[in-house]
């Protein structure tokens, strides 16, 4: 049965990273399946061939994208709840797909004026974020008032998606839910779009423009693509490339940090490391140009420290078959498995080694990479993920609804060999 999907997103949609991909890949493929989706989002981003967004109220004062907490969305949230409530009264949707906690937020007040089932796309702990970006302190007299607010949003949707089964661990420990409302659906992956090149007129192009890119041919290349940030680990990958350069004399090794914000401060940094020839940033990378950039790599690295968040970066490197040294988070286990190498969580040096070792066994890594695409193939594909979606709104319907609500109480329940048996049906 086709949908009429009402999707929140309180964030600067679309802007090439991480989350916006799999909102906007979430989009595409239901569209594909026959559901009708609009998106109800911030007054800026730029906008999508073939998706209908609608944007909040225009702010002239604040432009350019907007990531992580902000001061600035408390205001561009109250601007959105505007145009969520005037587009569920127009268009009237079957189902609410919201994401992130203030997501959901504004999504329970469509639901509870307009009685539209809610099912919210989880992302990680917003305190956990807010902590993670140095929003809010430890120490803050306003945390605790804030992990309450969470607790009442994560406990209001319908039905909850996780990016990941230890989002979904967690999730459930802080709220005391096992029942089958939450699941886990992983960020899935276009295998078709990201693969490797296959052909000498792509392999030549890659060629050209890691040239372009001042990459002299001969070095082997560590990539990395994702947002800037200290809590992604991009100041502990520039320590490890110090350590590889400088310290070990590794001049063979380039490394190619691609993504924002902050890309003028991290050239600054690179170049006070004595990196000055052998890092290169060539900023935002557009979604679709994302594969041949990242075919330029002969490892790919994802030093995100976040445990609450996703990773979905590495099932990109998975379809791009190239072998992966991430720190070692559960995360980053549930995507690469044993086929992963995992450094010491925090550990530069740690981190480099493992890069430099990878580097070194390149016929042992490449056939590595080749098993870590098919197992993306495998366990990572979108016809997937949408039918589980799917599942997901018929579930968070019925619970609307009232049908069969007993049974999901009685019979369905999520238990844990580690946890006690506790069911919160409302």
């Amino acid at each position: 049965m086709p949908y009429r999907i009402l999707t929140i997103a309180p964030t600067s949609f679309f802007s090439d990273y991480g989350a916006h991909v799999r909102i906007l890949e979430e989009i595409k493929h239901l569209q594909a399946r026959g559901h009708s989706v609009v998106l109800c989002t911030y007054h800026i981003g730029s906008n999508v061939h073939g998706t209908d967004i609608r944007r909040s109220v225009d702010v002239p004062w604040k432009r350019g994208v907007m990531v992580g907490s902000s001061r600035h969305k408390l205001y561009f949230d109250v601007a959105l709840a505007a145009t969520v409530q005037r587009t569920a009264a127009e268009w009237k949707p079957d189902i609410v797909h919201a994401h992130l906690h203030e997501g959901a937020l504004l999504g329970w007040t469509a639901r509870q004026l307009h009685g539209v089932p809610l099912v919210f796309d989880y992302q990680g702990s917003l305190t956990a974020e807010m902590l993670d970006h140095h929003f809010i302190s430890a120490h803050s007299p306003f945390l605790g008032l804030l992990r309450l607010l969470e607790g009442r949003i994560d406990r209001s949707a319908d039905a909850v998606i996780t990016s990941s089964h230890n989002a979904e661990k967690g999730l459930r420990a802080r709220i005391h839910d096992y029942s089958n409302r939450i699941s886990t659906i992983v960020d899935a992956v276009n295998t078709q779009t990201f693969a490797a090149q296959a052909t000498r007129l792509e392999q030549l192009a890659c060629s050209a423009l890691k040239q372009s890119l001042g990459i002299p041919t001969e070095r082997r290349v560590v990539a990395y693509l994702g947002l800037l940030a200290p809590y992604q680990g991009t100041d502990l990958l520039l320590e490890a490339a110090s350590i590889t350069i400088n310290e070990w004399h590794r001049k063979d090794i380039h490394f190619l940090i691609m993504g924002f914000p902050g890309v003028d401060s991290y050239r600054s940094q690179a170049d006070r490391l004595g990196l000055n020839g052998f890092v290169s940033f060539p900023g935002r990378i557009p979604y679709a140009d994302a594969p041949r950039y990242l075919a330029i790599g002969d490892v790919a690295v994802a030093p995100k420290l976040s445990t609450t968040e996703g990773a979905g970066k590495i099932g990109d490197y998975m379809a791009m078959a190239l072998p992966t040294v991430a720190f070692n988070t559960p995360t980053a286990h549930e995507y690469l498995g044993e086929l992963g190498v995992y450094a010491a969580r925090g550990d530069s040096r740690s981190l480099a080694l493992k890069l430099v070792e990878v580097l070194d066994k390149q016929e042992y890594y490449r056939e590595v990479g080749r098993k870590l695409r098919q197992k993306c193939i495998g366990d990572l594909s979108w016809k997937r993920a949408i039918d589980q979606i799917e599942a997901v709104y018929e579930g968070a319907r019925a619970r609307r609804t009232g049908v069969s609500a007993s049974l999901h109480c009685e019979s369905t329940v999520v238990q844990p060999a580690t946890i006690e048996q506790s069911v919160d049906c409302r």
